[in-house]
């Protein structure tokens, strides 16, 4: 596993951590567009389905499944979204705007780079399922029986599945400096808000995140199912060294209790095999009494969370 909190920053970041977001981080949105594969019954159809209930159409809420969301060629398509979902969550930090996350400038390329390679296998396999959309359509025309319509079909599904990205502007347009200076005052106080409230969500889910896979191990590791320890998968611990990793490259430094935690958790597994767990009953038991007393002091973190105070750009205090 790599060193962690082993990268000095800055002393104004250290005391500023919304002014480091503001300054090393762009603001980014993924949006995709998905065919949808359910369609609400019309009340004609929802009457009918009711009589057999001896219920009122208007009473039921009742829909269809246009194909089979289990065929491979689908699975394969909907696999690549959980990817981008994977790669966008994973390289950047939450943000108190709808869609919009957190990536660190060093790291938009790269990310750029990613999302492109991740459409163009999106595409691919687009193209797999619409060749494969024939069949679906005869699947669900024998399924659906008298639900089936063919108008509830597209030609095609070429260009209904995509992703796209954008790095939209969070700090406030630099013409409203000029035009009103009061104006520009209000959105900077409040796009400093938002920042300070970016600091705060990112502490809340690193230490969430941790907690999980903290309590998920050390129930794997204590205990015993008909008389033999619990079984546990690698990803265990590979999940913390994942996230390891990725606390040390976009943390912020905004939380000494929750660094000091995960170097604790840290220090607990650095090391130790998975199959070593599996087979050696001491080490086992040293690792999860170390790990229960991290989930303690988590868990104290996370309830006195709310009385934390953030040090703002300006010196204030929220």
């Amino acid at each position: 596993m790599s060193a962690l909190l082993d990268a000095p920053l800055e002393a104004a970041s250290v005391r500023n951590p919304s002014a480091h977001l503001r300054t090393t981080m762009a603001a980014v949105r993924v949006s995709f567009t998905w065919f949808g594969v359910r369609k609400s019954l019309t009340p004609a159809q929802k009457a009918l389905a009711a009589e057999s209930f001896g219920a009122e159409g208007e009473y039921l809420s009742a829909g269809k499944k246009l194909i089979d969301t289990k065929h491979p060629a689908f699975r394969a398509v909907t696999a690549i979204r959980g990817r981008v979902q994977s790669v966008w969550k994973g390289m950047t930090l939450p943000f108190p705007e709808p869609g919009i996350r957190l990536v660190r400038r060093d790291q938009v390329e790269r990310f750029d780079s990613l999302m492109t390679d991740l459409r163009a296998e999106l595409a691919d396999e687009v193209a797999n399922l619409d060749a494969h959309f024939a069949e679906l359509k005869a699947t669900a025309r024998n399924r659906l029986g008298r639900l089936f319509n063919s108008d509830d079909y597209p030609e095609s599904l070429l260009g209904l599945f995509g992703v796209e990205w954008e790095f939209p502007a969070v700090e406030p347009p630099s013409y409203l400096q000029q035009l009103s200076p009061e104006l520009y005052e209000q959105e900077r106080q409040r796009i400093a808000g938002r920042f300070d409230e970016a600091v705060r969500l990112a502490e809340q889910a690193f230490a969430e995140e941790l907690s999980k896979l903290v309590a998920h191990l050390t129930e794997r590791l204590s205990g015993a199912e008909d008389g033999k320890p619990k079984v546990f998968r690698d990803s265990a611990i590979n999940n913390l060294s994942e996230f390891f990793d990725r606390f040390r490259t976009l943390n912020v430094r905004s939380n000494e209790d929750l660094d000091n935690l995960v170097a604790q958790a840290q220090r607990v597994v650095r090391g130790v095999a998975p199959q070593t767990l599996r087979d050696d009953g001491s080490v086992r038991e040293r690792v999860t009494k170390q790990l229960s007393a991290v989930q303690a002091s988590l868990d104290g973190l996370m309830v006195d969370r709310p009385r934390r105070r953030i040090i703002r750009n300006d010196g204030g205090e929220v």
